[in-house]
């Protein structure tokens, strides 16, 4: 599974998106793991709360068939990793491009 983030300070509320390819399997076998996903997703954002912004979650082969407490445990973890590597506060000052070198 993979998880997108774009955090938006200026929504006040959070909406989702869910995609499974056709790598997946038939229709039958994505709309299985969409819904995986989506109720996975309900659970976790009851039990820790999402912040406002856009997510994506991509349905991969090995969704489909993982357990679902481990799928819990994993959204868990790519969204919190998500969400550090979006909400960090950016560095200020010079960035390496516009440096100026002594020459």
């Amino acid at each position: 599974m993979v998880v997108q983030i774009l955090p938006d300070d200026t929504a006040t509320e959070t909406r989702v998106g869910f995609t499974v390819t056709k790598k997946v399997g038939n229709s039958v076998i994505r709309n299985r793991t969409r819904r995986r996903l989506r109720e996975a997703l309900r659970l976790v954002a009851r039990e820790d709360g999402l912040p406002s912004g856009d997510f994506v979650l991509i349905g991969r082969d090995k969704t489909r068939g993982r357990e679902f407490s481990l799928l819990k445990d994993d959204l868990r973890q790519a969204l919190r990793k998500g969400l550090d590597a979006n909400f960090r506060e950016k560095p200020s000052g010079n960035s390496s491009h516009s440096r100026n070198r002594a020459k």
